[in-house]
């Protein structure tokens, strides 16, 4: 294991961040910060890239792309792509934040189920792959192609219908799956496999098998069904057709401790259990991996402004709440996060264990981090630390009570000291004003 990915070491860095952002002032005029672990973030991209290359015939063209919707932060997205990886962006907003950190097209694979003419045909013309999602987004492409040629490669996603992981809200394989073209409805694959051969431009298949609470072995399943078909599809042009299979992402994280499972070299094995000529250079590969490369990298540190006891139960009040851990809040179940004590000069609190619950700042009872969590007995001034929120957490605020978004720092940590770097500003009242139409006050007079 690589240096920066030991779980100690990494709980040691954040650890050292904490206490330099309460003496660098983070939280002098703003209550809550977000910190993103550098080091981290590119071990886990040097993790992945090893992973691979330890399998694969020398040669086999390979993009690890980035899915953008994870980060959406232009400065991660540089961060990723100079440590090698790609972007996988789904929709407009996100492919302008990748372009804008500098990704190339050759570089960006575009997926969505809802793709707009309009967005199609700026892929095409920038030259970005494409994965049709559907039959009638493959016959729009046809249309679009047919008016304007493009260097694009073009593939089709499908549905493998292989199972549902425990969170199904994040399951994409399923029976009635709203992604991709579902491979065992009746008639399916004979389907797909004439309109490859009617569509000699068709180059590529997709899948994305995996998410938060499916295990290995039905992630590779899918990945093991998407082989299949393109081999029988390259059997039935007669002629190596399919070049490049898109696997996808959604390797599960562990947010029950600091250690960093399943490993990417885990995941490999894998695949090479259920599908070992995957790896034998017959096909380019893509990945597609979000929450896995981010999310243990981040952390939010709030302070606890109040506290009190409400029915015997202790309560801390504190700035993390719904807007930055808005699956937590609302499927508690699926999405639980440890909760770190941290003394108001950002050292780690101890005592003795006292149940408590942690609540956030927003006007609804459910606004809660955790219930009943035994940690030592919180105190106005005190901080909480919320680990493993690099993905999908505070990089996607949600705007409940119009709460602002938080400024989000990156840090490194050298024998010198913990140097922070802002990467995106904390969110001001007039943007806030702004973006609630504050423009247009007189509009519906």
């Amino acid at each position: 294991m690589a240096a920066d990915m030991d779980p100690e070491r990494a709980a040691a860095r954040r650890d050292l961040a904490v206490r330099a952002a309460v003496e660098q002032g983070l939280l002098d005029s703003e209550p809550l910060v977000c910190l993103l672990d550098t080091a981290g973030i590119r071990a886990s991209a040097a993790a992945l890239a090893a992973a691979f290359a330890a399998v694969l015939v020398p040669g086999t063209p390979v993009l690890h792309a980035f899915a953008v919707k994870a980060a959406p932060l232009v400065p991660v997205l540089r961060l990723l792509a100079d440590a090698g990886l790609g972007c996988e962006v789904a929709g407009p907003g996100e492919l302008a934040l990748a372009r804008a950190a500098g990704v190339g097209a050759e570089r960006t694979v575009l997926d969505s189920p809802a793709k707009t003419a309009a967005e199609l045909r700026e892929a095409l013309a920038l030259g970005i792959a494409v994965n049709a999602d559907s039959r009638q987004e493959l016959e729009r492409l046809d249309a679009l192609l047919a008016a304007a040629p493009s260097a694009s490669p073009v593939g089709v996603r499908i549905n493998p219908q292989t199972g549902a992981g425990t969170i199904d809200a994040l399951s994409t394989a399923t029976a009635t799956s709203k992604f991709g073209i579902a491979l065992r409805d009746p008639g399916a694959r004979e389907w797909l496999v004439r309109a490859f051969l009617d569509r000699p431009r068709l180059t590529r298949l997709h899948i994305h098998s995996g998410s938060q609470g499916v295990p290995l072995p039905l992630i590779a399943e899918g990945v093991r069904e998407l082989h299949a078909l393109a081999e029988e599809i390259n059997a039935a042009a007669g002629r190596r057709q399919v070049d490049t299979l898109d696997i996808g992402g959604g390797l599960p994280v562990n947010f029950a401790s600091d250690d960093p499972a399943p490993t990417y070299a885990e995941y490999v094995s894998a695949l090479r259990e259920a599908v070992p000529s995957l790896f034998d250079g017959s096909y380019g590969l893509v990945t597609e991996f979000g929450r896995s490369l981010l999310a243990k990298h981040g952390l939010v540190l709030a302070r606890v402004e109040y506290t009190k006891t409400t029915g015997s139960r202790p309560i801390a009040l504190t700035h993390a709440g719904v807007q930055l851990a808005t699956r937590t809040v609302y499927a508690p179940a699926a999405w639980p996060l440890r909760i770190l004590p941290y003394d108001a000069k950002g050292a780690p609190k101890d005592g003795d264990p006292v149940a408590q619950d942690i609540a956030g700042p927003a006007c609804f009872a459910g606004d809660l981090l955790a219930t009943a969590r035994e940690l030592p007995r919180l105190a106005p001034g005190d901080l909480i630390g919320v680990p493993d929120t690099g993905a999908y957490f505070f990089t996607a605020h949600y705007g409940y009570n119009s709460l602002p978004r938080p400024a989000v720092h990156g840090f490194a940590v050298s024998p010198a000291g913990v140097r922070f770097s802002l990467a995106r500003p904390a969110q001001s009242m007039s943007a806030i004003v702004a973006e609630a139409g504050g423009d247009f006050r007189d509009a519906l007079l």
